[in-house]
């Protein structure tokens, strides 16, 4: 008897602590995603064709949706009272050269000059696109901390032509370290202006996403609906037609993972 009771007492002691530790590793695991998600900006909203949570049915249509333009980040700015910024952004892939370094699969992304704000980029050294950059599609880029690290280990970046895809490119700034992403080395990126790459790589057919930064962080929720409004009227969709974009934010994904993760 004693020993069944001091068995039973230690299978309720070991089955309090695997809870305790699933517990700990839940926060933990919580923590971790969170960490991870604040790269995307808690008061930042992206417009896209695309909805972050679907399922496949969802998927097989959203492939059928027009694409959206670039215009949409000033028409935002010009009709939202809860935005503080709008800016477009496209991505692919590219070679970089400079001097007799290459190196391949480099993300290239186009966008204006309201990226720095939209995203809370910090430039460590030379300065980020101006208005005029973007305007007249001039032939200027920032690059992040990998690419100034290992193409520029012996110049000063800043100033110096580099070779993105076959196309020159004065450096005009070297942005903040950035960390990763889910395991994507968000140093590793060349930025152009959006019509530069528009030009370079298409304005057909080409995912753009619109970057949204809310003035205020409590007005998120209430930024999100105002911009369905924006866009329904901008896409020309009737009172019954369902959305044929999507309007993203951090915050959904956090809420499904903590569905999930609890349960």
């Amino acid at each position: 008897n004693k020993m069944r009771a001091v068995l039973t007492t230690l299978g309720i002691v070991i089955g309090v602590a695997t809870v305790i530790l699933m517990i700990i590793i839940i926060m933990g695991l919580n923590r971790a995603v969170e960490k991870q998600f604040a790269f995307l900006g808690s008061n930042t909203i992206y417009v896209s064709r695309w909805e972050w949570m679907f399922g496949e049915a969802d998927w097989r249509s959203m492939l059928k949706r027009r694409h959206m333009k670039v215009e949409y980040a000033d028409l935002i700015e010009r009709e939202s009272a809860l935005t503080e910024a709008a800016s477009p952004w496209a991505g692919t892939q590219r070679s970089v050269k400079f001097g007799g370094g290459t190196l391949t699969r480099i993300e290239v992304w186009g966008v204006d000059e309201d990226y720095i704000t939209t995203n809370s980029l910090k430039i460590e050294l030379g300065r980020f696109f101006s208005e005029q950059d973007v305007d007249r599609n001039r032939m200027v880029c920032v690059i992040g901390q990998a690419i100034a690290q290992r193409l520029f280990d012996q110049v000063p970046p800043v100033g110096q032509r580099l070779d993105v895809g076959g196309k020159k490119l004065r450096v005009i700034g070297v942005n903040e370290k950035m960390g990763k992403f889910f395991g994507q080395d968000m140093d590793n990126k060349v930025m152009i202006p959006i019509g530069v790459f528009q030009k370079f790589y298409g304005r057909h057919e080409r995912d753009i996403d619109i970057v949204v930064k809310a003035a205020n962080a409590a007005d998120v929720e209430e930024l999100q609906w105002e911009l369905r409004g924006i866009m329904r009227r901008a896409r020309g969709l009737g009172p019954f037609e369902p959305n044929d974009f999507g309007v993203n934010a951090q915050s959904m994904i956090m809420d499904q993972f903590r569905a999930i993760s609890q349960g």
